[in-house]
């Protein structure tokens, strides 16, 4: 059998990151009020909603849409909220399609840290393209995902145009 190396040395931060207890700081909260969209990969603020990368994304474009209050499950959001997460779900959707042209989509929420929120006490969903063969052999034999673009390129591609 082959020997295969796969160089991703921009992954380091995330690896790095990833080993933080990631409740200490809320960024869903943090990053908004930074002001610094670009530096938070904040592509789009609504009214009551923004959408922002996933730091550590399942693929290219994986956003997610949160609301700017800390709420952790979704039937405790205002009706507003929900509607606003929802629009903006749609318009990330379409951007994506404009952007990357993928064959589908996973949408969805991870509510409690048994379903997998890795932020358990602020409410998110996850708008994630997908394309056919997109899950390749690293994710199944290596428990790894190798991603084409950087975020700071997906950034660039999203922002703007919602």
């Amino acid at each position: 059998m082959a020997n295969f190396r796969i160089w991703a040395p921009w992954r380091l931060a995330y690896v790095k990151d990833a080993s933080k207890d990631i409740e200490d700081d809320c960024i869903f909260c943090a990053k908004p009020a930074a002001k610094d969209d670009e530096a938070s990969l904040i592509v789009h603020r609504g009214e009551r909603c923004f959408v922002i990368l996933n730091l550590f994304p399942y693929t290219n474009g994986h956003l997610m849409v949160a609301p700017y209050e800390h709420i952790g499950r979704i039937q405790d959001l205002p009706a507003e909220t929900v509607a606003e997460m929802m629009i903006l779900a749609q318009r990330a959707m379409s951007r994506l399609e404009d952007v990357y042209d993928p064959h589908g989509f996973n949408v969805g929420f991870n509510q409690g840290r048994v379903a997998g929120a890795g932020f358990e006490h602020h409410i998110h969903l996850h708008v994630v393209p997908r394309w056919g063969g997109d899950t390749n052999f690293m994710p199944v034999i290596a428990d790894t995902k190798v991603m084409p673009q950087t975020l700071e390129q997906s950034y660039e591609a999203l922002k703007g145009s919602f």
